[in-house]
């Protein structure tokens, strides 16, 4: 398999972590399972070859489809060759840019078609240039951004806070905004509560600990990343990625962050 990543023009920086490029060309192509793990943050993916993914219940997945937060394993399974494009969102894009409640969109997908009037798809489909088709992905967003734009600045420094490990009482105290009131904001504009947001992150702290292979033993990690014990984070750690943090670093083939192939 062959992966690039790809960094957003400045006007998009606040809405796009970064674009990636995987496919799999090979003449032997062989039946692939991906796991898709809790990572905080909504996507989109195009796929050059129609129904070339299907999901855990085999299901076709749209050509270009829009997904909201993940807050439990999943999995994909590619049948055949392919090429896909896809888009890493920053945490509130869904509200941002596409006008939606998040919470909408948690534990779901939806095909664009569905959501915006748009040829973006028979666009993307016209070309097999991959720099060009993130062109016409940029100049898409960029569009809806100008025009539906909500950002909302409290759940932005919320979400900044918490990803540097600042408590919740204390992000409520300086924005000065009741738990209620946080919640709701945060269920809107990034579609789970800030408890679950933070825990997330807790995951992908030690998710990323454990790729850097930058401990001794799993004990180590779960303190670093503030879990109660090694079992409070074996268990968090199975709940959002479907696996052990052993059989991860056993199993896992990670070209395209929180989306491994699975070797069986």
């Amino acid at each position: 398999m062959n992966y690039q990543q790809i960094y957003p023009t400045a006007p998009l920086r606040k809405y796009v972590r970064y674009f990636w490029i995987l496919e799999d060309d090979s003449l032997d192509f062989s039946q692939k399972t991906f796991k898709i793990m809790s990572d905080g943050l909504p996507g989109l993916i195009f796929q050059e070859s129609k129904k070339a993914f299907h999901d855990k219940d085999n299901q076709e997945l749209p050509q270009l489809f829009l997904y909201g937060q993940t807050t439990r394993y999943t999995e994909h399974r590619a049948i055949k060759s392919f090429r896909n494009i896809g888009v890493y969102f920053e945490p509130t894009a869904l509200k941002s840019i596409f006008g939606v409640d998040a919470n909408e969109l948690t534990n779901q997908h939806i095909s664009i078609d569905e959501l915006v009037n748009t040829n973006i798809t028979d666009q993307l489909s016209d070309t097999t240039s991959s720099n060009q088709r993130i062109e016409l992905l940029s100049s898409f967003l960029i569009h809806l951004a100008e025009q539906r734009s909500t950002e909302n600045e409290k759940v932005n420094f919320a979400t900044a806070q918490l990803q540097k490990g600042v408590s919740l009482p204390k992000i409520q105290s300086e924005l000065n905004l009741s738990e209620r009131s946080l919640e709701r904001y945060f269920k809107q504009h990034i579609g789970i509560s800030p408890n679950l947001y933070a825990r997330i992150n807790r995951f992908q702290l030690a998710l990323e600990n454990i790729r850097q292979t930058q401990f001794d033993k799993l004990t180590d990690i779960a303190y670093q990343c503030n879990y109660y014990d090694q079992s409070h984070f074996i268990r968090e750690f199975k709940e959002f990625s479907g696996t052990s943090p052993k059989r991860f670093l056993r199993q896992a083939n990670e070209q395209v962050a929180n989306f491994p192939e699975w070797k069986i």
